[in-house]
């Protein structure tokens, strides 16, 4: 059942490699019809999902090279769940919003698919190796996808992203080389690894090459320069999907393989971890406040309120596991969305600096109904009430506050600047005289606005009702941290008792 979820865009993307280039709509509606097949799969396994079981359902298992005691083992819950539904959401949303003429369709939807396809792979691999093997095979078509299709500095970016991803890889890798060696496990499968009995000197060692790695995918500061270029220079389908789904992999991995596999190195270096949150969602924000590029601006956003989640994780505690799962859904949505409207406005406008553009609220020459979606996305990403950012950071700050409570004032100062920096991009885009530079604005279509209305209803919607996610990890997300904060404790006992 779980195999279908990445067989799908991989048959798409080899069908359409296959299709005759004369007709040039034919590949983006054959990419459009499997990522929706993929994605109703997805919805048809989350409704034989069972909420209350709090290990991996719907398995697969398949001996693959017993030399490397690699397996073929995929698995959901409900950590995974809400964010394979998030992937296939944004891969039809990506798809959809690409340009009907663009260069090389086939190539580049079948990249799209490929890319979708290794994601899925990642958030289902049961096996660390397995594991590392989804996660470098996103690696190279986001690359393509920005080295072809992006802006005039595409080639820096794009070997930026894939230098610093490389060396994630090359310390994940490790890290994951070393908790099997050093754990005398039979093979990579989770289930079988047992690091207990490590030194705890040995597992923060390994903790920090994971910390690093996938604080590299997240992005965290220092690691973070490779995604404003990336975002600026990547066209608006591949931004959509990078800050929505492909950031998701660092917080995800921090949780699965940092906190679940290393709970006593986790214990100790958490508060650390929470002062890394802090300089990230400060810096994130002061950074966007001094952006003209629209499109920076957010992507600076993307940084600090990626600081949310990891706060979150290193409170460790049930609630705050279960907040990192919405801050990383709610910020797929409000990311995706911002991008999607910023996206429209370059199209429409020509441009994204904020001297250049002016007015753009004009209800006769200008967008105001691209204006009043953005209007909720800033609303929703600056945590006003009745929207999913909202929700989602009040449980972050609810629970990282009985831990860590001056982090915690201060992630929330974050908070405030997400409001001036939007505020900041409102007023000058889209209030005032429409500028003269940007007169004759080409008409936006209903067709043009679908997507972001898709994303601003889900945000509105889980804003009012969190309890529609809530319910589906809240079950794993407790069962996780319990039991693994009883190893940390008693093992930290241990620790300080030898010394």
């Amino acid at each position: 059942m779980l195999s279908a979820l990445i067989l799908l865009p991989l048959l798409g993307a080899a069908l359409i490699s296959v299709l005759p280039s004369g007709i040039a709509k034919l590949p983006r509606r054959v990419a459009l019809v499997f990522a929706s097949l993929a994605f109703l799969w997805n919805i048809v396994l989350t409704t034989k999902f069972d909420p209350t079981v709090t290990s991996q359902q719907f398995r697969e298992f398949l001996p693959w090279i017993d030399a490397l005691g690699l397996n073929y083992h995929l698995g959901i819950d409900g950590l995974s769940l809400p964010l394979l539904l998030l992937n296939g959401l944004l891969t039809c949303v990506a798809i959809y919003s690409s340009d009907e003429d663009l260069q090389r369709p086939r190539f580049y939807y079948s990249l799209l698919l490929l890319l979708s396809a290794g994601v899925t792979g990642a958030f289902l691999a049961q096996d660390l190796l397995l594991f590392f093997l989804f996660y470098e095979l996103e690696l190279i078509p986001l690359y393509l996808l920005i080295a072809i299709w992006g802006g005039e500095r595409r080639g820096y970016a794009a070997t930026k992203f894939l230098i610093y991803t490389a060396v994630s890889g090359i310390l994940i890798l490790a890290s994951f080389l070393g908790v099997v060696w050093l754990s005398g496990s039979p093979s990579f499968a989770m289930e079988t690894l047992n690091t207990s009995a490590l030194p705890l000197a040995t597992q923060i060692l390994l903790l920090v090459g994971i910390l690093i790695g996938f604080g590299i995918k997240i992005p965290l500061v220092p690691f973070h320069t490779w995604l404003p270029d990336a975002h600026v220079e990547a066209s608006t389908p591949i931004s959509v999907l990078l800050a929505g789904v492909l950031l998701k992999l660092g917080t995800y991995g921090l949780i699965r393989f940092g906190l679940y596999l290393l709970p006593e190195a986790w214990s100790y270096v958490a508060p650390t971890l929470a002062t890394w949150a802090v300089v990230s969602v400060l810096y994130g924000a002061s950074c966007a406040i001094a952006q003209k590029d629209m499109k920076k601006m957010v992507a600076y956003s993307s940084i600090g309120h990626m600081g949310f989640v990891l706060i979150a994780a290193a409170a460790a505690t049930p609630l705050s596991i279960l907040a990192t799962v919405m801050q990383m859904i709610s910020h797929g949505l409000i990311s995706a969305l911002l991008f999607l409207l910023v996206g429209i406005v370059y199209k429409k406008a020509g441009s994204r600096d904020l001297d250049v553009l002016r007015g753009l609220f004009n209800p006769e020459r200008g967008m105001p109904v691209i204006g009043s979606l953005m209007v909720l996305g800033v609303m929703a990403s600056a945590g006003i009430p009745g929207m999913f950012g909202f929700i989602a950071e009040f449980v972050v700050f609810r629970s990282s506050f009985a831990v860590y409570p001056v982090q915690t004032l201060l992630c929330m100062i974050g908070t405030g600047l997400t409001a001036v920096y939007f505020l900041i991009l409102m007023n000058r885009a889209f209030f005032g005289r429409l500028s003269a530079q940007v007169v004759n604005l080409p008409r936006v279509y209903w067709s043009d606005r679908a997507p972001a209305i898709v994303l601003a209803v889900l945000i509105v919607v889980f804003g009012i009702q969190p309890n529609w996610l809530i319910r589906w990890t809240e079950a794993t997300t407790t069962a996780m941290v319990d039991t693994q904060n009883v190893v940390a404790n008693v093992s930290l006992v241990k620790a300080k008792s030898t010394n």
